[in-house]
């Protein structure tokens, strides 16, 4: 797949790529709803004979058109992005940097400048996609505003138990820790990716060491609780049990943000300064004070037996 990154205003001609079925989205998640644009596209490629891309926007809309929004966390940050898109066997990507002077483009510019000039002959969206300055295109309108250059595919709403897919959903069954339903819905586990760093270090004194790990700005993380996970360090998966949460057995005052602490079950080696990806499996419970340490870790072996039995029939 090559990647192919857009400034506005660009110089790209349409002699520059073969003739294209373009799939347009945000697509955060690459979700089940995301996955039947990007493939309807795949397949409007296959029988009218173009070659296949997605263009997707970076950074997030609100970013820029939001004074109030400085920084959007994400289900799939664009690295991750990037790469599900590829696995779906996409030629060509278009990142296209999201600015205010885009944003103002008109349907009809956005459509002459953005998608004949680099030689699409086939669009495919979601139903409720729109283009141009304040959303003022709709795919309906697709070909009067390319004077008949471009066909389109409208893929319609894709449900799941009757409602709609997508990545607010999503991120509201994440963030009440529902990791089946978010993999449901995302057609696969949820992961980030992260770097082990040097924590408080208590979990060794209380014989359940952890990597304490500082998850990417980027990344939405699952509620505040205890869940069964995956970790995979230096190629190899293994399994543990992840806190996310606020340690209030130690601290008083709420951090302004969760630690990520991951035991992994019969793991020894020092893995200080690894980068690691963490797969969310299952919730155990929530996150609570101990009146002690000695009820603490009498719940963390509760926890490790329950993580036991898990990966047992995992």
């Amino acid at each position: 797949m090559e990647i192919i990154k857009i400034h506005h205003p660009h110089a790209y001609r349409g002699d520059e790529f073969p003739p294209l079925a373009i799939a347009l989205g945000y697509f955060d998640g690459v979700h089940h709803g995301h996955q039947q644009v990007i493939q309807t596209a795949i397949e409007a490629g296959k029988e009218k004979g173009l070659h296949t891309a997605v263009m997707t926007f970076d950074p997030h809309p609100s970013v820029i058109l939001n004074k109030e929004v400085k920084h959007v966390r994400q289900l799939t940050p664009m690295d991750e992005k990037v790469a599900l898109i590829e696995q779906m066997g996409i030629d060509y990507l278009f990142i296209v940097h999201f600015t205010k002077e885009f944003a103002s483009l008109s349907p009809e510019t956005f459509v002459e400048n953005y998608l004949i000039s680099l030689n699409a002959r086939h669009i495919v969206a979601g139903f409720d996609y729109t283009y141009g300055h304040r959303g003022k295109g709709t795919m309906e309108q697709l070909p009067a505003y390319s004077q008949g250059k471009l066909t389109q595919t409208i893929v319609s709403k894709q449900e799941l138990d009757t409602e709609k897919i997508s990545s607010t959903r999503i991120r509201k069954e994440l963030l009440s820790g529902n990791m089946e339903e978010t993999a449901r819905l995302l057609g696969r586990r949820f992961t980030v990716k992260g770097q082990v760093v040097d924590g408080e270090k208590r979990g060794r004194l209380l014989g359940f060491p952890t990597a304490n790990v500082e998850v990417g700005p980027d990344y939405y993380l699952p509620g505040v609780g205890v869940y069964c996970v995956r970790m995979l360090v230096k190629g190899v998966w293994h399994n543990g049990i992840c806190n996310v949460g606020y340690k209030p057995t130690f601290h008083s005052k709420k951090e302004e943000k969760p630690t990520v602490e991951v035991h992994l079950l019969d793991f020894e080696d020092n893995i200080y300064g690894e980068n690691i990806c963490i797969e969310w499996d299952t919730r155990i419970r929530d996150e609570k004070k101990f009146d002690g340490l000695k009820a603490l870790v009498a719940q963390l072996e509760q926890d490790k037996n329950f993580a036991i039995k898990y990966f047992e029939n995992f």
